[in-house]
C-alpha cells in the first residue's frame, strides 16, 4: 500500500518537513533535484506532490533554493516563471522543449 499524508502522524509531517527543508537547502548553485528524489530522501516515497507542498506553504521555505526543484522531466514550476530566469542565472541549462538540461545539471546526494 501506498503511503499518504492522512497516513503519516503529526510527528511524522513535521519530520517529513524538516528533512525536505534540510535536502533543498543542500542542493548547490547550478544543480537541479527533482520531487520525487527529495521525497525519497525523506523517506516517503509517493509523496513527490507532497515535498511541493511543503516548499509552497512553509513559512521561511522562500529563503531556501526552492527554485532548484524541478519535476522529473525538468520541467519548472507551473505559474512561476521566475523560476527558470533564477536557474538560468546560475548557469543551469535549458532544451529546446524548455526543460532542465538532467543530464548536466541533476544532482543527487552521494551514497543515496
Amino acid at each position: 500500500m501506498k503511503d499518504y499524508p492522512d497516513r503519516m502522524t503529526a510527528e511524522q509531517a513535521r519530520r517529513f518537513c524538516k528533512d525536505v527543508l534540510d535536502i533543498v537547502a543542500q542542493i548547490p548553485r547550478g544543480m537541479v533535484m527533482t520531487y520525487g528524489h527529495i521525497a525519497v530522501l525523506a523517506g516517503w516515497p509517493s509523496h513527490a506532490r507532497m515535498v511541493g507542498r511543503t516548499l509552497r506553504y512553509t513559512p521561511g521555505a522562500e529563503h531556501l533554493p526552492c527554485h532548484r526543484v524541478v519535476n522529473k522531466e525538468g520541467r519548472t514550476a507551473p505559474g512561476w516563471s521566475r523560476q527558470r530566469i533564477l536557474l538560468e542565472t546560475e548557469g543551469v541549462a535549458f532544451k529546446p522543449n524548455g526543460h532542465v538540461d538532467m543530464q548536466r545539471h541533476l544532482w543527487e546526494l552521494e551514497g543515496v
